[in-house]
């Protein structure tokens, strides 16, 4: 079972030709209304993979807090042991431009009611699992207690330091496998990640205070692996952008749920970079998520021609 700690957020997505600068209005094109927050996002991408997921977190008790639980749970999310709040659920405020490019205000409400004796009254959850995977935005104590736990219980820890943030020795210590963007990356370890190079110098900085395995997203770069004893470059997909909204999330929830079913690291990375770049040619967070079915369908269609896919012919052999 794949264990998900983390937000869980009401998109509120406006599209424009372009993002507002400080002062400036602009016309928009549209507005819509979707579920997010990056934890329920990850967790829905990996549910709909048909992997078995269940979900600690927090939602206010008003219409939105319904509206996420509703929407999670019809993605085969477990959702029964997320607890209600009198602190309004968490809100996302989305600007999108025409090349598909954002801006992100995030208003944590609920999520921030995620602390450590809820942690530990969930504590048999996390003695289930096999993976537990957690982000930036509920407060980093509260995750610092689950990974404890869980390595205390021989469990996969699995972290994506978003929003950017420094960590303590102690929590990077706690981590099997980190996933930051180059952004992310350099917060962590306030070292330059403009280049390949610099990049994997802070990522094996991260390694020697006790990672396994850093990987790091870089968007059209593609993703870089390093561990004790690999680096290597996944080349990304190239495909046209319509909305860049849940990339990571949906990358980390492709990579999980191919991992916890094989345990192979270059697959599940490759997997990942196949949900994310169907998810970034659609609309929304996880309304921009495939099905176990799209998936498929994309898959077979996508890795033809790939460099990944020649890499592990493991992927075509399961098509």
């Amino acid at each position: 079972m794949l264990l998900v700690l983390g937000s869980i957020n009401i998109d509120l997505t406006t599209v424009a030709d372009e993002i507002p600068g400080v002062g400036e209005t602009v016309i928009g094109k549209s507005f819509n209304q979707y579920p997010g927050g990056k934890g329920a996002n990850q967790a829905v991408c990996a549910a709909r993979l048909e992997s078995e997921v269940c979900f600690l977190g927090k939602v206010g008790s008003d219409a939105y807090g319904e509206f996420m639980l509703r929407e999670m749970e019809r993605s085969g999310v477990d959702v029964s042991r997320i607890e209600t709040t009198d602190v309004s659920t968490g809100v996302a405020a989305i600007s999108v431009d025409a090349k598909g490019q954002n801006s992100i205000i995030v208003v944590p409400g609920a999520n921030f009611c995620v602390d450590c004796a809820y942690i530990d009254r969930n504590s048999d959850a996390i003695g289930r699992c096999d993976i537990i995977l957690a982000q930036h935005e509920t407060p980093i104590d509260a995750t610092e207690r689950a990974f404890t736990l869980a390595k205390g219980l021989g469990k996969t820890t699995v972290l994506n330091p978003a929003p950017a943030m420094r960590l303590s020795d102690a929590m990077i210590a706690l981590t099997d496998i980190l996933v930051p963007n180059e952004y992310e990356l350099a917060r962590l370890t306030g070292m330059k990640c403009q280049t390949l190079a610099e990049i994997s110098q802070a990522a094996h900085a991260l390694i020697a205070k006790g990672v396994k395995s850093t990987i790091v997203t870089m968007g059209a770069q593609g993703v870089m692996l390093v561990d004790g004893e690999t680096e290597q470059v996944f080349p990304a997909f190239r495909v046209a952008p319509v909305d860049t909204t849940a990339a990571g999330d949906s990358f980390l929830g492709g990579f999980a749920a191919e991992y916890m079913k094989t345990g192979d690291m270059a697959q599940s990375i490759a997997n990942g970079q196949i949900v994310a770049s169907y998810s970034i040619q659609h609309e929304g967070a996880q309304s921009s998520m495939p099905s176990y079915s799209q998936f498929m369908d994309y898959k077979r269609g996508i890795t033809l021609n790939h460099p990944a896919a020649a890499r592990h012919p493991s992927i075509e052999g399961n098509l």
